[in-house]
């Protein structure tokens, strides 16, 4: 369908305004984990799709690590189960664990993969345990208790990321595809794990040296005690509101593998409302940005 001219000028507009990010960015990867509320709005997948397509189109290296609790959990009740969480961690026994590869490595992935194809897009879907892509081992969680101490809490078939095969990731983004991963690793006996999806952005991003790492979480950001958006944290700062308590719950594992990104070499971590139609666009082309930043700079006290 043919552009009508003030449609063509719009467009020409926006893209010179986008011109020196594009430019700044170009051949960058950025590491985009996609999750909550954007994976179960059409409005919001359709946006989330569109984006990681004109981000790829203009030279960027976008790829993308997605979860899918929601859609294990709807599963899980359906068959009249349920699972625990601590922490945000899913606890996963061993037929907890069938239904999570099923979901996340099957349905979920191929539906994202399909989403971004629909779009102009070339995605191709993996797991962490294709070609040992993630080679993982199983996470024992710490955790404090009422007297102080600290305990290890087993979550069962629960792992974390030892190491990323960047050269399975770089053969596809060379190949002009966009790697969507669901997040199972495997270790050295072949056993597969459930691994947390912050988690694996957060390591994937750091292996392949991006320049971002983008969080779509359910919320505008990183909350202060007066539930205000914190943004242009430094590391020292993110570290001092987790052990002061600011930082609780569930988003410790978000927050700690933005942060753990950022002191591996990533040049920005990004945790931004993916409820926000395109959001990922705003994140990367406008200089204020949205949502909470956290990066390597010196706390504004020195």
């Amino acid at each position: 369908m043919a552009l009508n001219t003030e449609t063509a000028l719009n467009i020409a507009n926006v893209l010179t305004e986008a011109l020196p990010y594009i430019q700044r960015f170009a051949d960058k990867t950025i590491v985009v984990k996609y999750g909550g509320n954007a994976m179960t709005d059409p409005e919001l997948e359709s946006s989330f799709a569109r984006d990681i397509v004109l981000l790829k189109t203009v030279g960027l290296n976008p790829v993308v690590v997605h979860g899918g609790g929601p859609q294990v959990d709807n599963l899980l009740k359906q068959l009249g189960r349920e699972s625990d969480r601590i922490d945000g961690m899913r606890v996963t026994d061993a037929s907890t664990m069938e239904i999570v590869e099923m979901v996340l490595g099957g349905s979920v992935n191929k539906s994202i993969v399909n989403l971004i194809n629909r779009h102009g897009g070339r995605a191709i879907g993996l797991t962490g345990t294709d070609g040992n892509l993630l080679r993982a081992r199983k996470l024992l969680l710490d955790k404090k208790t009422d007297d102080g101490q600290v305990k290890q809490i087993d979550l069962g078939l629960v792992g974390e990321v030892v190491s990323v095969k960047t050269d399975v990731l770089n053969l596809f983004i060379e190949s002009d595809f966009i790697p969507v991963i669901a997040p199972l690793g495997v270790d050295e006996e072949g056993n597969t794990y459930n691994i947390n999806a912050d988690l694996v952005a957060g390591k994937v991003a750091e292996a392949l040296k991006a320049e971002k790492l983008v969080l779509l979480t359910n919320i505008s950001g990183v909350m202060d005690a007066n539930k205000k958006v914190m943004t242009g944290l430094s590391t020292q700062e993110v570290d001092h509101l987790i052990e002061t308590g600011v930082i609780y719950g569930g988003m410790i594992p978000k927050v700690s593998c933005a942060l753990d990104a950022v002191k591996g070499g990533v040049v920005s971590a990004h945790i931004v409302d993916g409820r926000v139609p395109h959001v990922t666009l705003l994140e990367v082309f406008t200089d204020e940005g949205i949502g909470t930043l956290i990066s390597n700079r010196l706390p504004k006290s020195q």
